[in-house]
């Protein structure tokens, strides 16, 4: 989903498809067996856009030029593509609707294919653990699974205010892990501070890097190389699960 929206940004603004304007979303529905995704089952594409130009154009140029440029072929089985399903979408951005100060924080991270504390992350620097301490259970989770001891992790992190050390540290596997949970949590004791500090010093959060993530998300851009992607703990991990 928000590889199709780089790619309306891109069309409008190389002048591909010029008559598109700022505003749009996309959602993309997926089925999935046993946690691998089988193939698409629905594309929804809303893009603002001039007055001239006709539905049915509009619809033919952002499935030949946009979803199919993105979304490999093999998925695309019997999809459902819904292109403006509303009607026309002429005036756009806060003059067409009310209410959009506040960001979705789920397309921010996981598209709810993982559970959310709660908390959004723009406007926040890193001492707030709303951002800090979800950048760094991706960083662990990944670390988790680039080692080998499971093949999916959610990693989940209480603290409570004036307290450092989080009051709670604890993994998800879903039924996927290759050693014992409680082992996969001795190891993710042993190999990260997840402490705010320590999450900012060892992700070098300080730096001026939250610019690029205020559109088309945190996680997963391999466009980017942000350092919660970063899988420079696995090595050690692997090694002392004995993997």
């Amino acid at each position: 989903a928000h590889q199709l929206t780089q790619q309306l940004t891109k069309v409008r603004k190389d002048g591909d498809l010029g008559y598109l304007r700022p505003d749009g979303k996309s959602q993309v529905t997926v089925e999935y067996s046993k946690g691998i995704p089988k193939r698409v089952h629905t594309v929804l594409l809303s893009n603002q856009h001039d007055p001239e130009v006709s539905n049915e154009q509009i619809r033919e140029d952002l499935i030949e030029k946009v979803i199919k440029k993105i979304i490999p072929s093999h998925l695309l089985s019997d999809t459902k593509y819904f292109i403006n399903p509303s009607g026309r979408f002429v005036i756009g951005g806060p003059v067409g609707d009310t209410g959009l100060t506040g960001r979705k924080i789920l397309v921010d991270t996981y598209g709810g294919m993982a559970r959310h504390g709660g908390g959004a992350f723009s406007g926040k620097d890193p001492t707030k653990v709303d951002r800090s301490a979800a950048y760094a259970a991706r960083w662990v989770a990944k670390n988790l699974v680039a080692a080998g001891v499971s093949s999916r992790a959610e990693v989940i992190v209480s603290y409570a205010i004036g307290v450092s050390a989080p009051i709670s540290v604890s993994v998800e596997t879903f039924g996927t892990n290759n050693i014992p949970n409680q082992k996969i949590e001795e190891l993710v004791s042993n190999h990260f501070d997840l402490r705010p500090g320590a999450i900012i010093r060892d992700l070098n959060l300080r730096s001026p890097i939250y610019k690029q993530t205020a559109a088309y998300g945190h996680f997963g851009r391999a466009d980017l190389s942000l350092p919660w992607e970063n899988t420079d703990r696995a090595a050690k991990i692997r090694s002392d699960a004995g993997l």
